[in-house]
């Protein structure tokens, strides 16, 4: 059976951070680090070499196939700032339509910058 990609490493989230070479891209990551340990109470890890997630569940699948992930979490990607974990639930869709500009995919939210979102509930 193959092995989770995505999973918990030794690298630094600040250092990850800081490595961001768009600055906006960089500053909006490290504002959405802080939105998620406050939502989360969780410190950020690395999952993978480039996602930031937060607090983590154990998974198996009726194949028996199982593992670990976290269970919000973003990445800081050249097009747009992906967030896992934060759409697929009871009332999301509500939500979503009060954000702003965004766009979303099967299980993932794509915000170009936080300048185009509704911070304030934030």
């Amino acid at each position: 059976m193959a092995k989770n990609k995505t999973k918990p490493t030794t690298i630094s989230v600040p250092a990850f951070l800081d490595a961001c070479i768009d600055e906006a891209r960089r500053t909006d990551a490290k504002i959405l680090t802080k939105l998620m340990q406050k939502v989360t109470s969780n410190e950020s890890a690395m999952w993978g070499p480039s996602i930031v997630g937060f607090d983590s569940y154990h998974y198996t699948y009726e194949s028996g196939r199982q593992g670990d992930m976290f269970i919000v979490g973003f990445s800081p990607r050249k097009a747009a700032n992906v967030l896992y974990g934060t759409i697929g639930f009871d009332g999301a869709e509500a939500l979503l339509a009060k954000l702003g500009k965004h766009t979303a995919g099967k299980g993932c939210l794509y915000i170009k910058r936080l300048a185009d979102v509704d911070m304030k509930g934030a």
